[in-house]
C-alpha cells in the first residue's frame, strides 16, 4: 500500500449526493449506507487514503470479509488513473469472464459512456487455446489486445490468474497500456503469484488483492466504487 500511518475512522456521508451510482430506492440506499457505517465502526482504523478506502469498504461489503482491509493493495496512482479514465468517457472495461460484465451496472457504466468486453467463450479463442496449449483466458486477453481494446481500458481480472499473467506479458512485450488493472483472480494455482507479479509493475496502475482470495464479485465492487467516486467528483466540480 502507499500509506504508512493509521487513518482514524470517520463515517462520511457515503455518496449521498450521487444519483446514478446509488441504489434506486430510498430503502436500498439506506441499507447500503447503514452497511457502510457498520463496516466503518468494526474496522475502526486502516492504512488507506480517503480515495482508496471507499473501494476497500465496498469490497468488504460485497462479501462480508474484513480481510480485504489489509489484503487490498494499490499502485500509488491507481485511484487517480481509474477516475481519470472513467471521467474521460472514452474508456471501457475489458474482463476475463462474462460474470464481471453481467455484474456491472449498465446504467452506471452508461452514464460514463462505458461498455464491457470479454471473449472467454468465443470460438476462435477456444480453438487458439487448444492449438497453442494455453488457457482460454490467455487467448481472450490477446484477442482484446489485437482489437485495440486493452490500451486505455480498465482491465478487470477476477477469475483467471493466467489472464493477469498475460496482461503483464502484454505490458512488457507488446507495450500494452491499460489505464488501470483491477487484478483479483481467486484460486490456488498461480493466483497469489499473478497478483504479486502485477504489483511489481510501475508504469501501469493497478489494484490487487494479495494472496489466494479474490473473485469477479470483488472486481465488480471495486469498479462500482470507482464509478461512485467519479460521479462524486463531477458533482463537486
Amino acid at each position: 500500500m502507499d500509506t504508512t500511518t493509521d487513518t482514524p475512522m470517520t463515517t462520511p456521508a457515503p455518496d449521498t449526493a450521487n444519483v446514478v451510482t446509488e441504489q434506486l430506492t430510498a430503502a436500498g440506499r439506506a441499507i447500503e449506507h447503514d452497511s457502510f457505517a457498520v463496516i466503518d465502526r468494526e474496522v475502526r482504523s486502516h492504512r488507506y487514503t480517503p480515495g482508496q478506502w471507499p473501494i476497500v469498504r465496498r469490497m468488504i461489503h460485497a462479501n462480508a470479509d474484513f480481510d480485504f482491509n489489509g489484503l487490498t493493495d494499490f499502485h500509488p496512482q491507481a485511484v487517480a488513473a481509474g477516475l481519470a479514465a472513467i471521467r474521460s468517457r472514452r474508456t471501457r472495461v475489458v474482463a476475463d469472464v462474462e460474470m464481471i460484465c453481467v455484474g456491472l451496472s449498465a446504467p452506471r457504466l452508461g452514464h460514463f459512456g462505458m461498455g464491457t468486453h470479454q471473449f472467454i467463450s468465443d470460438a476462435d479463442v477456444i480453438e487458439q487455446a487448444k492449438a497453442e496449449g494455453t488457457t482460454r483466458a490467455v487467448q481472450a486477453m490477446r484477442k482484446a489486445h489485437r482489437l485495440g481494446l486493452i490500451d486505455g481500458a480498465i482491465v478487470g481480472i477476477g477469475n483467471a490468474p493466467t489472464a493477469l499473467i498475460e496482461i503483464v506479458r502484454l505490458i512488457h512485450e507488446e507495450a500494452a497500456r491499460p489505464a488501470l488493472v483491477v487484478g483479483m483472480p481467486v484460486g490456488f494455482v498461480s493466483a497469489a503469484e499473478s497478483k504479486d507479479l502485477m504489483a511489481l509493475q510501475t508504469g501501469v496502475p493497478w489494484v490487487v488483492i494479495r494472496g489466494r482470495k479474490g473473485g469477479s464479485t470483488l472486481v465488480v465492487a471495486a469498479i462500482h466504487a470507482l464509478l461512485g467516486l467519479a460521479e462524486a467528483q463531477e458533482l463537486a466540480a
